[in-house]
């Protein structure tokens, strides 16, 4: 009998009633059982996430279980036991439950939690680590996954993602973990006892009000508050309350929630994938935005800290706004306020990661703001703000990803979705008041910046041996790199897991200033850049295209050749 054979053995015999009867279901299938018990569900950078079934390689109470031991392991190493850690759960099937577990496994290993009452944004779990002084948080949420998924997001004090060294220090003690062996305390005893402190809606207001001080004109949206009109959509997620009431509370009148997708539910029934970069998702508020003649539609993620946006055109079509092109309206709306009103703050910078857009650092060099490029991830971001506020120097303008993550303020330090929405808002009565659409207002940065164009490609890798396809092939384009991408020389190489930096045209070499990670980018003789890196939660390579053009159409079809020719590389 092979080991995965006999640990799916052990599951049979030591799993509950409800588990036992979902594994009798496997029996004869090899291959399912070879894939959900040869090894655990790796634990990185970003947690865990995996499907929701029976087995070591997916989401359950007992891989939960075993992760939060794993964790609290280590936080008793590192002097966590007085500090607490605080858990935060979204709207997924089983994302409550995963949370009650993590808490009743911390609480039986000594360590004080603090759980909140019912399903939160995301960015509320950073904020509350930092608020509390936690040493740790844990958010259960598989952010814009499809419905069968859930993940293990962990945090550390600053209340930024942990670092790869943690992450793999944590992995260790998981590893070292039977998931059968893990105690966990009765909850609701917990609670009495004051092993497990609950977190209510008090604190909403003590959030809400970090997040309202991040107004960059509170002026705007009253001015036209008569007219602007908005339609949200939480897609059956944790936005459902707090953006809404945020956006009242900023002064907009006329807010209307598709009231198919208001209700927390993990079953994602209006949606294929609940992620506001698939335009599909938005049919729902679409047909409500034109009934009600709105002026944009906003839509957060299942977890609450990303944001889309589709905005009306000069035609009354609804028109995506990218998270590339959102990250820059944002950080020339926020600069262009300070330089008007005179109040721009002292040594000011701002935060992208490599593989957003370069609009970016066109915009900063216009208002002289020094811009950071970090790795793919916001915790890279945090790492920023974290040491700037221990260098004593430096003031946080913004900090934006390419998958619809902003952040604005130093109250949290990971992507918020309830900032974001209120700034989006804000931005579009400022516009509204200068007769523009936020499409006018992307129209108007292009033409001052320069034509941007862009695009992320998922190359998704198959079978069980997926992960050793997509490090196969990020080994075989590292070893053999492209010459020329859509047509244009690659006249500079940054090979990011050896740091450095090949100039084709002088030799010169370099360092890339960043820390080691398994990324490939390539600068073509424009300027356009294409970077290559596997995901890090998913068997799939991501390929992202940042073109660049005199025009619009310049822009695109450097776009359309790079996406061409790159693509025959990878497959």
């Amino acid at each position: 009998m092979t080991r995965h054979e006999c640990e799916y053995e052990r599951w049979l015999n030591f799993a509950d009633q409800e588990t036992v009867k979902e594994l009798e279901e496997l029996r004869g299938k090899k291959e399912e059982i070879e894939y959900l018990f040869s090894q655990n569900l790796a634990f990185g950078t970003g947690g865990l996430r995996g499907v929701m079934r029976a087995g070591l390689y997916a989401m359950n109470i007992y891989t939960v279980g075993a992760a939060t031991k794993g964790l609290a392991d280590y936080l008793l190493e590192h002097g966590g036991k007085d500090r607490g850690v605080v858990i935060g759960y979204d709207s997924r099937l089983h994302s409550e439950e995963f949370a009650k577990t993590a808490a009743s496994v911390l609480a039986a290993c000594g360590i004080k939690t603090y759980i909140f009452d019912e399903l939160r944004p995301t960015p509320m779990v950073s904020f509350a680590v930092r608020h509390f002084g936690c040493i740790a948080g844990v958010n259960v949420t598989a952010s814009h996954n499809p419905k069968e998924y859930n993940g293990y997001k962990v945090y550390y004090e600053d209340g930024a993602q942990i670092s790869p060294e943690q992450a793999k220090a944590i992995s260790a003690c998981i590893n070292s973990t039977d998931v059968f062996s893990v105690k966990r305390a009765d909850f609701d005893d917990a609670v009495r006892e004051g092993k497990i402190v609950v977190v209510g809606k008090d604190f909403d207001e003590i959030y809400l009000s970090k997040v309202i001080a991040e107004q960059v004109d509170p002026a705007a949206l009253p001015a036209v508050a008569d007219e602007l009109k908005v339609v949200y959509t939480p897609f059956h997620g944790a936005g459902w309350r707090l953006v809404p009431e945020v956006l009242h509370r900023t002064g907009l009148k006329h807010l209307y929630i598709v009231p198919e997708q208001a209700a927390p539910d993990g079953n994602f029934p209006t949606v294929k994938s609940p992620n506001p970069e698939n335009p599909e998702g938005f049919a729902c508020g679409i047909e409500l935005a034109r009934k009600v003649d709105s002026d944009l539609i906003v839509a957060t993620d299942p977890d609450c800290d990303r944001v889309g946006v589709m905005a009306k055109n000069k035609n009354g079509e609804f028109e995506t706004i990218s998270g590339n092109c959102m990250g820059g309206l944002l950080l020339d709306y926020i600069l262009s306020a300070h330089t008007k009103n005179g109040t721009m703050p002292p040594e000011p910078y701002a935060v992208k990661t490599i593989v957003s857009t370069d609009l970016a650092n066109a915009i900063c060099e216009k208002f002289g703001v020094k811009l950071y490029e970090v790795l793919t991830g916001f915790k890279f971001i945090g790492e920023v703000i974290k040491k700037s506020e221990e260098a004593g120097h430096g003031s946080f303008i913004l900090g934006f990803e390419e998958s619809y993550g902003y952040l604005k303020g130093t109250y949290a330090r990971d992507k918020d979705g309830v900032v974001a929405s209120m700034l989006i808002v804000e931005m579009a009565a400022y516009y509204r008041q200068k007769g523009m659409t936020l499409i006018d207002a992307k129209e108007e940065m292009y033409r001052t910046y320069g034509y941007f164009a862009e695009y992320t490609e998922n190359v998704q890798m198959q079978g069980l041996d997926a992960l050793v396809k997509m490090r196969e092939t990020m080994a075989r384009v590292r070893k053999e790199p492209p010459k020329e991408i859509g047509g244009k020389d690659v006249v500079r190489l940054a090979d990011c897991l050896m740091c450095s930096v090949v100039d084709r045209r002088t030799g010169a070499l370099s360092g890339t200033g960043l820390p080691p990670s398994d990324v490939l980018a390539y600068t073509l003789e424009d300027g356009s850049r294409v970077i290559l890196r596997p995901s890090g939660t998913e068997p799939k390579i991501k390929a992202y295209f940042l073109c660049r053009g005199k025009t619009r159409e310049e822009a695109d079809a450097c776009l359309a050749s790079c996406r061409e020719s790159f693509g025959a590389l990878l497959r």
